[in-house]
This record gives C-alpha cells, structure tokens and sequence, in this order.
C-alpha cells in the first residue's frame, strides 16, 4: 500500500519504526523540552529559532507536550491529534496504520460536482465521523457526488462551527480521531462520493493559540484581520505551517479537495502569494486523482481561477458565489439589510446577470461599502461557480439561524432549489436541505469565562434594534441548547413531507447527471445571455458546445408570459404552457449546436 504520510516541518514525524523527531519553531525562547510520556528531554537548538529532537522507543499513541523554560508545557502547533482538548496533550500518530480499504479510488470529474456541505457535529445525533458514515449510502443514492466538510481543525471546547481552529493539523477529537476520519472518506469513497474540506489559513480561534508565545513573529503587529492578528506568510517558518497543511490533508486523509475559507485575508507580501505556491505545489505533487480547490473571496476576483487550453484548472477550480445567494435571498425573501443592500434594487437583474455571467458585481459600486467591486467574470465558464440558495454562513449568521424555507415558505424554496439544481453552475446544498429541514442552524461555541461573556455579548449586540429581535433573544452561544437545536431532525426523513422534498431533490440530480453533466465538460466562458427579466421573474440561456440550456423563474406575484426559449422541456413545475406561475420555474434543453 503507497504511504500516505506527509512529511511536514513542524512537530512530530516518524522517522523509522520506532523513532521519532520532533520539531518546533520557538524564537521567543532558548531551550526547549520535549515531555514524552511524563519524562522531559532537552531539545537542540539548530538556529533561526528552530529546535530539534530525535528520540526511539516511541509507540503511536504516546503523548507529548513541549515544555518552554518556566516550565509551561504547551500542546505542538503541528499535534496530528490532541488526547482530548486544545490546551491537553498531544498524540504521536503514524498515520500509515490505517488500513485504506479503497486504495482504487480515482477521484470524479469536477463538472459532475453536487456539493453537500456538512457540520460533522450536527449532521448526527451523535456528531461523530463514525456515525456520520451510515447516512453516505442514503446521499450517494440520491445524487449527491461530493461531501463538503466544515473544518476540523482542533479548537476549543467540544461545539463550534470549526472556523475558530488553533491546531491546524489535527482533526477535532470531539469528533474521532484521525483514523475515524480516514474511515469517513474511506467509506465516501467506497459510496462514490467525493470528500473535500473547508480549511481556514487567515486567522487562528481566541483560545489555545499558543504560537505568539512561542515565536511572536509568526505574526505581524501591523497587520490585523476581522478575527485577530494577521499571519507573517512572508516570514519563512510561518509560511511552511501554512502552506503544508493543505498537502498535509489531501495526503494523510486522501481527500479530493479544498475550500479555503475567506482568502480575501491572507495578506501576503512575497513574491509569490503564498495561496499560488499552494495551489501550485498541490497540483505538481498530487496527479493521481483530480483535486479540487475552492475558494471563498469576497472580491469578486477571477485571477486564481485561470483556464489552461485544455480545460483544466492549474490553480483553483472554483470560487463560492456569494453573489448568487445574496442576489436569491432578496428575491426570494424581500430582505435588504447589510450585505443585502447590494441586490435591492431589481434583484432579479442581478440573479440573472449571475446564472449568465457569474457575478452580479463585476466593478461596479457596492451600495454598502461604497466602493467598487469585482471584475468581468463572462469569461469564466460556468464551472467556475459554485452556488447555493443557503449554507452555514448566511443561515447561522441570523440571529435565530433560519433556513430559507422558513423565510420564503415551501413553494418558493423549490422552485429556487431548481433553478440551483438545473443551472450549469456546479451546486452546493446545505445538509437537510434535501428533506426540506426547519430546525435552525445557530451560531454555537464552547467557551466559558470571560471570552464566554464576550462572544453573547458581543452576538446580542450585533443583532440590537434588528427588527423581530428583542433584547434578550438572541440564543447565548455558549449555551448546549443553541448546538442541539442546530442537529439535524433525521425523523423528519420518514414524513411524508419530507418524502415529497426527498423526491423532488432526486429527481433534480438525476435529470443533472443525465442532460447538464454532459454538457459540462467542455463548456468555456462566455456562453451565457439575458433573456428577459421583470418584477420577480427572469430568463437566462446558456449557448454550450453541446447544447442549449435554458431557464425561465417566476418569483413574482403575477403569471409572467413564457419568453422563447429553444429546445424541450426537460424540467417544468408547473403544468401551463403559455405562462409560468408564481414561484415556478421552467428549464429547457436544445441537444446538439448550439440554436
């Protein structure tokens, strides 16, 4: 079996059966020990602030901390598992032991992405890797073909959303241990699923960073992001931390891509930007199955997502478009606060100029922040963007976590499901979407002390004079009852509303796979037009190599006349031939060349 270890810079690494070194970055200190099982042993400073130490005799499983001179014993920065919490032991793991059971598994095709995007500790009453393996099968029989993970990196405390991470290489224990999430992608992968997962290279959570008292100058005093001090990617040792962890991932774990979380806030100053010479190095060191890496940016920007001639993605596949959601949920809701604001003005201009030309704001001025925005992305082609009508960020980022159904009622919702599920773009749906979920997904921590006196009333702050949010409403984030309101109602499977959701969403994905995958792979930029638009209503068409597809979506309050699209019906939710209803949509396709 290939070795699946990944040789980083950092913390431990075995080095022959039975013997490991170890390796820290601590510029803030002159000695170091490494306290293995209880007894401590100095380490050797090897210069540039880096400290090594080879030790024998060490089995998988033992613990280790590293000790600084007044004896403070910290976790290692580079733990590939921690015993239980961020601040306790950490675990010396080979990560060759687990016995892969799909070694044959070859990856699928970017444009047959149905994203399912997941929160290991709500998806299952238990929130377990290993409980969440026997839902796979149900997932994989119903369409979808990639499970999108929330991050895992370790963070404090058993809840949160992951976004808050402190150990950057170890999986969070609450969750399993590593080999409990080699066994959850081993198991996708034996379901024909594909695995990525959401990893966060900006910032570091509040509690249990322990690299500024390690080396201060992992970070940049000047430089601070929304969540805390910015990261010096310029400096040599923070930058291996960084840019190996995304290798560390695809190779220990065997995923099959990345999303890299808000890198509108990796401020790089080299050179090379640090999120180049990931993507580059990601692509020359894995070729045997396709990797796809996506990315969040609220920029609007097209440069990291070039097109070689053939087709392929030399650095990232995809960008999250937050337009398209933004853009949907006034349309779908009437909302028009913060970030909201932007697409008020006939949203379903904006809806359409996305699903033709991928962003709503290609450099033009954003009402909200008053300054320009975005490039001219018609030249992206339509893979290029992924969609969703909902997701953790703008459902969990309401005071009281509602999902779109409950905002928009039943009848909206799928029709906008449609149009998501129907659309060239590749698609992203949020767990319990499928059966059509009303439990909310809140905000949720674990902190405690002061820092859990911060963030509730920070949280209630933030959502004072909001209309429908009394003072006091707002749920405590720290609060147990705020993560189990957030688990998915798995009941709700067998009713038979949830049956009927069920159906339809099936029904979507096998009318994808079978008439819009093929039309995919080959389909470059600037295929995309308006058709029509008016209150609530638009119609988009998209001129591919191998077809046309089309799409007319009636939000509005009156029947709009059917425009002209070419080709047949492949999808209609509604029976009338010359008008489409409200909240309907109709989807056509013309095989062949272009009409």
């Amino acid at each position: 079996m290939e070795s699946s270890s990944f040789h980083k810079s950092w913390g431990a690494e075995f080095i022959a059966p039975d013997t490991v070194q170890f390796r820290l970055w601590a510029t803030a200190h002159n000695t170091v020990a490494v306290r293995l099982n209880g007894q401590d042993t100095a380490m050797k400073a090897v210069g540039d602030g880096w400290f090594e130490l080879q030790l024998a005799g060490v089995a998988p499983g033992a613990e280790y901390y590293f000790v600084l001179p007044d004896g403070t014993a910290v976790p290692d920065p580079a733990s590939r598992a921690q015993k239980s919490d961020v601040n306790g032991p950490s675990l010396v793991v080979d990560p060759d032991r687990y016995p892969w059971q799909h070694d044959d598994w070859a990856g699928r095709p970017w444009e047959e992405s149905v994203v399912y995007e997941m929160h290991i500790g709500t998806f299952t009453p238990e929130g377990t890797f290993r409980a969440a393996m026997d839902k796979l099968p149900a997932l994989a029989s119903l369409g979808i073909t990639m499970l999108e993970v929330l991050p895992l990196s370790q963070f404090s405390g058993n809840r949160g959303w992951g976004y808050d991470g402190v150990l950057l290489y170890a999986p969070h224990s609450a969750y399993g241990t590593p080999d409990d999430f080699r066994a959850f992608v081993d198991a996708a992968h034996g379901h024909g699923l594909s695995v990525v997962l959401d990893i966060v290279l900006n910032h570091f959570g509040p509690e249990g960073n322990y690299l500024p008292l390690l080396s201060p100058d992992f970070f940049h005093k000047e430089r601070v992001t929304p969540w805390g001090a910015g990261i010096a990617y310029d400096v040599d040792a923070a930058r291996r931390y960084i840019a190996e962890a995304p290798l560390y991932w695809l190779k220990e774990f065997r995923l099959d891509g990345l999303r890299f979380d808000a890198i509108d806030q990796i401020e790089d100053r080299a050179d090379r930007h640090v999120l180049m010479e990931i993507a580059r190095r990601i692509r020359a060191d894995i070729t045997d199955r396709p990797i796809h890496l996506t990315t969040e940016d609220s920029r609007n920007v097209t440069f990291l997502h070039p097109r070689a001639q053939d087709g392929s993605a030399p650095l990232f596949t995809g960008e999250w478009n937050d337009d398209f959601h933004n853009a949907i949920h006034v349309l779908a809701t009437g909302e028009t606060h913060a970030y909201y604001q932007d697409f008020a003005d006939a949203p379903q201009k904006h809806v359409a100029r996305v699903l033709a030309e991928g962003f709503a704001y290609q450099g033009e001025v954003s009402p909200q922040s008053g300054e320009a925005r975005g490039v001219d992305s018609r030249s992206q082609p339509p893979v290029a963007f992924v969609d969703f009508i909902q997701n953790h960020d703008q459902v969990g980022n309401r005071a009281h976590g509602e999902r779109l159904l409950t905002l928009a009622g039943a009848a909206r919702t799928k029709a906008l499901l449609a149009t998501l599920l129907l659309s060239p773009h590749i698609p992203l749906i949020f767990m319990g979407e499928e059966f059509g979920e009303t439990h909310p997904f809140l905000f949720f921590t674990d902190f405690h002390g002061d820092l859990a006196r911060a963030v509730r009333e920070g949280r209630a702050k933030e959502f004072a004079g909001h209309a429908g949010h009394e003072e006091g409403s707002v749920p405590d984030p720290n609060a147990q009852t705020t993560f189990t309101q957030s688990k998915l109602d798995w009941q709700k499977v067998q009713s038979e509303e949830g049956k009927r959701w069920l159906a339809l969403t099936r029904q979507l994905l096998a009318l994808r796979q079978q008439s819009i995958v093929p039309l995919l792979a080959d389909a470059g930029g600037n295929t995309g037009q308006v058709v029509a638009t008016a209150e609530g209503f638009l119609a988009v068409r998209w001129d591919l190599p191998k077809g046309t597809l089309s799409l007319a979506l009636n939000t509005g309050q009156q029947p709009q006349p059917q425009p002209e699209l070419p080709g047949e019906i492949l999808f209609s939710s509604s029976d009338a031939s010359d008008v489409l209803p409200p909240n309907a949509v109709i989807v056509r396709l013309a095989p062949g060349e272009p009409a």
